[in-house]
C-alpha cells in the first residue's frame, strides 16, 4: 500500500525512535541520507517508493562521481537499507530495491593506537596543581581502562558506578546499556577526583554527573574533552593524530594483543556487530607485544609494583 512521501518519512522517524531506540544524532543522519536520495530522484519524477535497484545504483554512482569517499557511500547505503527494510516491513513496497546492491570497497583503515607508555605520558603531563588536574587524570584513565566513547564519558553518572564491585553501567549508542569492568587504578583515580569534586559548586540538575566543569559546574561537553586530550598529547610530545577515540582504540588493541577473545572485546566496546570489532585483528600484533602480558596492562601486577 503506497502512502505519501512525507507520511512515510515521518513514520520512519517514529520507527527509529520508538522501535529501534536510535539516538537522535543517528536518526538525523539516517534521514539526511534518505533526503539525498529524494533530491536525486525528484528530477526523474520518482519517489523513494517507486525507485528501482537501478535507480539506487545510479544514485550511488553519482555520489562516487562527485568524489564522495567510499566509507561515506557505504554509510549512505546502510541508511538506505534501513529505510527500505522499514518500507518492506510496513508493506509500503513489495520488494526491497537495496537487496541486489553491494557496498563499495573500503580498503583497510587501521586507527592510530597509543602504547601504554604514551598513555602514561599523557597522564603524567597533567598538572595536578590545577583545580581540574585530578579530574583530567581520572577522565583519561577511565576512557582508556574502560574503552568508553567520549559521549559515554560525558554522560556517565554516579548512579552508574558500582566501584566497590569494580563495575560501571555505560549507556551507549541507541540508549543500549552494558556493564563494564573498572580497573583498580581507575577506581583509585576516581576516588581521588571525588575529593576534589566535592569542592565544586555544582549547578542544579548536574549533581549526578561524574565529570563536571570546575568553572561552570555543569557536565563536561565533548568539545571540552577533545580539547583536553589534544592539549595533553602536545605536552607529552606524542607525534600521532590523537583524539578521545584513540584511547578507545588503544584499549581494544591492548586487550586483543593480550589474548582477549574478540567477543569479549565486542561486549566491552558495545559493538552491535562483531564485524565492527574485527578491525582490531588487522593491527600489527608485534608493536605492543612486550607491553602486554595479561589481558589488560592495568592488570599486570609487576608493572603496578614499579610505579
Amino acid at each position: 500500500m503506497k502512502k505519501g512521501r512525507e507520511t512515510t518519512i515521518d513514520r520512519y522517524r517514529r520507527y527509529l525512535q520508538l522501535e529501534k531506540s536510535q539516538a537522535a544524532n543517528t536518526i538525523e543522519a539516517y534521514l539526511s541520507d534518505v533526503a539525498k536520495l529524494v533530491a536525486f530522484l525528484e528530477p526523474l519524477g520518482k519517489s523513494t517508493l517507486d525507485a528501482t535497484s537501478d535507480d539506487l545504483s545510479a544514485f550511488l554512482a553519482d555520489l562516487a562521481d562527485v568524489g564522495i569517499h567510499p566509507r561515506s557511500r557505504a554509510r549512505i547505503l546502510s541508511s538506505l537499507r534501513s529505510y527500505y527494510s522499514f518500507l518492506r516491513l510496513d508493506d509500503y513496497i513489495s520488494e526491497n530495491p537495496t537487496d541486489p546492491l553491494h557496498s563499495p570497497a573500503l580498503g583497510r583503515h587501521l586507527p592510530d593506537v597509543l602504547s601504554l607508555d604514551e598513555i602514561d605520558a599523557m597522564i603524567n603531563a597533567i598538572d595536578l596543581s590545577q583545580p581540574e588536574g585530578q579530574r583530567n587524570r581520572a577522565m583519561i584513565e577511565v576512557m582508556y581502562s574502560c574503552g568508553l566513547r567520549v559521549s559515554e564519558l560525558c554522560s556517565l553518572r554516579f548512579s552508574d558506578l558500582y566501584l566497590s564491585e569494580e563495575f560501571m553501567r555505560v549507556t551507549g549508542k541507541g540508549s543500549k546499556q552494558r556493564l563494564v569492568p573498572v580497573s583498580s587504578r581507575a577506581v583509585s583515580e576516581l576516588q581521588a577526583y571525588f575529593l576534589e569534586r566535592s569542592r565544586v559548586n555544582i549547578r542544579p540538575g548536574y549533581e549526578d554527573f561524574v565529570f563536571v566543569s570546575e568553572r561552570r559546574g555543569k557536565s563536561l561537553s565533548r568539545i571540552t574533552v577533545f580539547h583536553i586530550v589534544k592539549e595533553l598529547v602536545a605536552v607529552a610530545g606524542i607525534a600521532k593524530q590523537v583524539s578521545p577515540h584513540t584511547l578507545r582504540h588503544s584499549f581494544a588493541t591492548h586487550l586483543l594483543e593480550g589474548g582477549a577473545n574478540l567477543r569479549v572485546i565486542q561486549s566491552m566496546l558495545g559493538h552491535e556487530s562483531i564485524s565492527t570489532t574485527e578491525i582490531y585483528t588487522h593491527i600489527d600484533r608485534t608493536r605492543l607485544r612486550e607491553e602486554i602480558i595479561e589481558h589488560h596492562p592495568r592488570n599486570n601486577p609487576q608493572r603496578r609494583q614499579k610505579r
